[in-house]
């Protein structure tokens, strides 16, 4: 809570402080430069567009496709999991029931065993989970890849200088016209350059 706090506290002192400095840039500029022509102004700003990555990637089916994949593989390993921890605690519990009437050596034997069986299921969680992030970090890395790989493509035949990401929440872009965004466009290349 107080790093969420801290952080946002960061971001609005670095947006008040580069407003500050904008405004003191623009008065001491305002008596030597002639005003900019509108003109310049927006062909600077034609040559950066903006993509909505939250669109881009509940429309992308590439991404759609991933996502199925992983979570399929997240859930088959759980349900692996799930199943070797029941049978690991059926056998606790055969064990829990037998335990008075068995000899002290054979029932320090059956603690031993079952004491390994629990720490090889705890690696064995460890080292799926772990298996289950890196695929993720790498199919993550493919998608960026891919998209960043169009998007140059893109703005080079468009003439764009610029491909901005706005993210709902997360985003550097406080505004920007909406004749900017051109996710819906991207996402038309992007699938049909998945399809092939």
């Amino acid at each position: 809570m107080k790093r969420s706090t801290l952080k946002l506290g960061s971001i609005a002192t670095a947006v008040a402080l580069v407003s500050v400095m904008a405004s003191c840039q623009n008065k001491e500029n305002a008596g030597t430069t002639a005003p900019k022509s509108e003109s310049a102004t927006v062909t600077s700003a034609e040559k950066i567009v903006y993509v909505n990555s939250d669109s881009l990637l509940t429309k992308y089916q590439y991404f759609k496709d991933l996502k199925t994949k992983l979570d399929a593989k997240s859930k088959t390993a759980q349900t692996d999991l799930a199943s070797k921890q029941q049978a690991f605690q059926r056998e606790v519990a055969q064990y829990q029931q037998q335990q008075n009437t068995l000899p002290a050596d054979q029932r320090a034997s059956t603690e031993e065993r079952l004491a390994r069986k629990q720490q090889e299921l705890q690696a064995y969680s460890q080292n799926a989970g772990a298996a289950l992030q890196n695929e993720q970090a790498t199919e993550n890395e493919k998608l960026y890849d891919k998209v960043a790989e169009y998007l140059k493509v893109y703005a080079k035949g468009k003439g764009f200088k610029m491909v901005l990401t706005y993210s709902k929440g997360n985003s550097a872009i406080l505004f920007a016209d909406e004749s900017l965004d051109v996710t819906s466009e991207v996402i038309v290349g992007l699938n049909a350059a998945y399809k092939k």
